[in-house]
């Protein structure tokens, strides 16, 4: 494979066998049988080494030193038993001697010592599921002050296996309080739980040695590279599937929170999509087939075991059971059933609306229209076939400013948020649609050649007033688009600070040669090969793309993106390439944000989503759940009354309701009912009001009557007459 995505780790990690294996057991507690590694798992690693060593392939090859050595221990302990829960200190005091063979291990292709260090692992956890189920025959009192610290990331290590036994405690108290308030009974709760450790007993003994292999060899790409990971051959049919938009399910990305499989990311055009009602950071707890199945408990079951419960054939139905990401983890769950599709291109098209601002001053009303473009899609195939008709972000983005061209519209805002990358040229493309011909990217390479990518197409399709709104969530080729305009002073940056990926990844097939008569063996390695620079020469690596006006920020920048990783490559420079500058906003960016913060004063729904932020950053900060069960429970009815306050209010004031919080005559919320109304809620979800995007548009009706009505102000923002490009008459 030879195409180059400007696209965010979230599209390859999910199909990456990276999970954490804290689900080790034998369900029975007799002895696990061993598991080795074989020949070929010793040439893989000789060969990814032999890549990632080469300063021709990769883009930061790392030397195999003791620096490395370390490193890969540290991500293999990590990606055992990342919340320390399984192994004690004298646990890991038996294991030091591995620390300093790690990477000889893997240029030698001697796996060995990962291996043994496993064999305990999966020792402490059949100890720990048959005391966790042991437990289970106990009652608990939920009236004091006792708290469940389950991020453990960076805790010591249990001392021993009376500390672990009171840990686990707290554990199994926090599993029991989470069922009883979803309104489970106390035998139903027993039932669930037991099933659930049983459960993971019963994944642990299907692991096989390729398992086992694959943790222990991306503990040492990610000690490379954030970015680079080794796909066994399981792993890269899936990723294949997912990049041919062929693999049928719900279209949604996953990973692993704790214990918990977490929606990712929803992907434009699948089921998921279409219908609404999911969303990123929604937990899945259950699984069941078809409308009537019944739902299994899929709580601390591996990703990849999930994933195949919810895959299935086309057409088929897949009913899942999840808590909202907004309701905390012990939120209400709540049903949806999807149908299982092929995820289509031209369901991921670019979509438009329009806002009309009202009448400010002397200054009219507005007539604002927004692109909604949730990935830098391109049919492949199709341009292949029939270079003059095919599918693309650009071509389905220059229809829509068209149509926008007919209408009227005063400005245009590009709404990228959640966008997380795609096609490298359709990126380049794009920007072509609003700048007169120019450099875009700078793509520097592993030997040092930095290669232009540029716009050479003359003329634009939309030379007025442009806005581009983006968040944290906002990657790799939509990161490129935002530096290139705003490199070129062609549009307003509104929203977060973005992702930070500025690195460029390849697939390395290491079944190039596959003996005769045989599948693949090997696997492939994806490695970063170069890295992306703007115009100005600064990388969107790292930093990421820093908007004009800012909006409170959903996600820190320690929590989610690029600067997360503790060996992403640092954001850097190299030199600039000449571009035009059609404006400068800094003139006219105080002004704006004194009219956004007054503005947003008076928008509830602007308010209400800030604090709703403000909260679910507050109780992510804190790391632990209260096992008082009083106080859990008025959290839950506090999220339950503000729900139904809010759309109160917005009755009462004649605003636009939520309809996917409008109760019906059944008692349950849209987000409730049957698949028989999916057409009913997907119409629901898109009238759902958006305070940040009306927020935007409103941002530009600003900036354009500050432009007209204060000529002055406008020469300092616009100096030069750019023939292509007109922001004020």
């Amino acid at each position: 494979m030879n195409r180059r995505f400007a696209a965010p780790l979230s599209l390859f990690a999910a199909l990456v066998l990276a999970t954490p294996l804290a689900l080790l057991a034998r369900a029975d507690g007799g002895s696990p049988l061993a598991i080795t590694p074989n020949a070929d798992q010793s040439t893989v690693s000789k060969m990814v080494y032999g890549a990632l060593s080469d300063s021709r392939l990769a883009y930061r090859p790392r030397p195999g030193d003791q620096a490395l050595s370390e490193d890969i221990f540290r991500r293999y302990l990590e990606a055992l038993d990342p919340n320390r829960q399984f192994f004690t200190a004298a646990d890991i005091a038996r294991f030091e001697p591995y620390r300093d063979v790690m990477g000889d291990a893997v240029r030698q292709g001697d796996p060995a010592a990962a291996f043994a260090m496993f064999g305990v692992y999966r020792e402490r956890v059949d100890q720990r599921v048959a005391h966790a189920r042991k437990l289970l025959k106990q009652d608990f009192d939920f009236t004091g002050d006792e708290r469940w610290e389950y991020d453990r990331e960076k805790a010591p290590w249990a001392a021993d296996n009376a500390a672990l036994d009171a840990l686990w405690r707290k554990s199994v108290m926090n599993d029991v309080l989470r069922l009883k308030l979803a309104g489970k009974e106390p035998a139903e709760i027993r039932k669930t739980l037991d099933k659930r450790y049983q459960q993971l007993g019963r994944s642990v003994a299907e692991l096989k040695s390729e398992d086992v292999f694959s943790l222990f060899l991306n503990a040492y790409t990610a000690s490379v590279d954030p970015h680079t990971d080794y796909l066994n051959p399981r792993s890269a049919e899936n990723f294949n599937q997912s990049m041919s938009l062929s693999l049928e399910g719900i279209g949604a990305q996953l990973q692993r929170q704790d214990d918990v499989v977490v929606i990712r990311e929803i992907i434009p055009g699948g089921p998921a999509s279409m219908d609404g009602t999911l969303k990123a950071g929604d937990r899945i707890v259950g699984v069941g087939q078809g409308r009537t199945g019944a739902i299994e408990d899929v709580i601390g079951w591996r990703i990849d075991d999930v994933v195949a419960k919810i895959r299935g054939t086309k057409g088929t139905q897949v009913k899942l059971e999840y808590i909202p990401a907004e309701n905390g983890i012990d939120g209400e769950h709540r049903t949806v059933t999807l149908t299982r599709q092929r995820v289509q291109l031209a369901e991921q098209a670019a979509k438009s609306k329009t806002y009309t601002i009202p009448a400010h001053g002397d200054m009219p009303a507005r007539l604002i229209g927004v692109i909604e473009l949730p990935t830098f899609y391109q049919d492949f195939e199709g341009r292949r076939r029939n270079g003059n008709d095919y599918t693309s972000a650009t071509r389905d983005v220059a229809r829509l400013l068209g149509e926008f061209k007919d209408k009227g519209v005063d400005g245009v805002v590009l709404d990228l948020r959640n966008n997380g990358g795609g096609s490298l040229d359709e990126a380049v493309q794009l920007t072509g649609l609003f700048i007169d011909q120019g450099p875009v990217v700078q793509q520097r390479e592993s030997g040092g050649r930095v290669q232009v990518y540029a716009d050479r197409s003359p003329g634009v399709a939309w030379d007025g007033p442009l806005a581009v709104v983006v968040n944290r969530a906002s990657a790799s080729a939509s990161e490129i688009f935002a530096g290139a305009m705003q490199d070129y002073g062609r549009a307003l940056i509104i929203g977060e600070t973005t992702f930070g990926k500025g690195t460029v990844q390849n697939l390395l097939d290491l079944d190039r040669w596959p003996a005769a008569g045989e599948g693949p063996r090997y696997g492939q390695v994806k490695l970063t090969i170069a890295q992306f620079f703007r115009a100005d020469g600064g990388s969107t690596q790292n930093k990421g793309v820093v908007p004009d006006i800012a909006y409170p920020l959903s996600v820190d920048a320690n929590e989610f993106g690029e600067s997360t990783y503790d060996n992403a490559l640092p954001w850097t420079r190299i030199a600039a390439v000449p571009h035009a500058r059609y404006g400068n906003f800094a003139p006219l960016l105080p002004q704006l944000q004194k009219m956004h913060e007054a503005r947003i004063a008076d928008d509830l729904e602007f308010q209400w989503w800030s604090e709703d932020v403000a909260h679910y950053r507050a109780e992510a900060a804190k790391k632990y759940l209260s096992l008082n069960e009083a106080e859990r429970r008025a959290e839950r009815e506090r999220q339950e009354t503000q729900r139904k306050e809010r759309q109160a209010i917005r009755k009462q004031k004649g605003l636009a309701l939520d309809p996917l919080a409008e109760e019906t005559d059944d008692g349950l919320t849209a987000n409730e009912r049957d698949v028989v109304k999916d057409a009913e809620r997907e119409k629901a979800a898109e009238k759902r009001p958006d305070p940040l995007q009306r927020e935007a548009a409103a941002i530009l009706a600003n900036a354009i009557d500050l432009l007209e009505q204060d000529r002055p102000l406008s020469a300092q923002v616009l100096p030069g007459t750019q023939s292509a490009v007109r922001w004020a008459d």
